[in-house]
């Protein structure tokens, strides 16, 4: 299946300039959402991995699912203030400001393996900063896994040597 026919281009969104990828009519759209998450989850299985975390909020429209299929736990990975635990934080560069994402301190056990699920790839800011959060509470990031990469924003370089899996890329 033609996925790349189900990302839908928004000219400048959320600021002038900005051509936004629309996941939105994947995700209406049965059986284009199915054979996106069964990629997701083919590659998945290829991995030694624990627990899936997904990265607030369209990663985990992705991460449960993936969860689900393998068997696996869940970690949601949050925007500030949203989990009702005691958390770690990691505060990250945008290039508008900063932000800060969160995890519950007890999400992971020593040296359990996390697979990383957002929807997009940018500049790979929240990426980077999801893996510190893992590794904080001293897990291993196995894999990072997007559905769509902007590769020509190079944000896979910004996570060194991790593995990282897409399903639709754009040059």
């Amino acid at each position: 299946m033609d996925l790349y026919s189900y990302i839908r281009d928004v000219p400048d969104f959320p600021k002038p300039g900005i051509v936004f990828k629309d996941i939105t009519p994947l995700l209406e759209h049965g059986p284009a959402l199915k054979d996106a998450l069964d990629r997701m989850v083919e590659d998945a299985r290829t991995l030694e991995i624990d627990k899936v975390a997904g990265i607030e909020s369209r990663g985990f429209l992705f991460g449960v699912p993936i969860a689900a299929a393998l068997g696996l736990g869940f970690i949601p990975v949050r925007k500030a203030g949203k989990l009702p635990f005691h958390t770690n934080q990691v505060e990250y560069a945008l290039e508008y400001g900063t932000a800060t994402v969160e995890m519950h301190i007890d999400a992971l056990q020593k040296g359990e393996r996390v697979l990383l699920v957002d929807d997009l790839m940018a500049t790979g800011g929240t990426m980077v900063a999801a893996s510190r959060l893992v590794e904080a509470a001293g897990g291993v990031v196995t894999s990072c896994n997007v559905l769509v990469d902007l590769s020509f924003l190079n944000g896979r370089k910004a996570l060194g040597n991790k593995r990282f899996h897409t399903v639709l890329a754009y040059d």
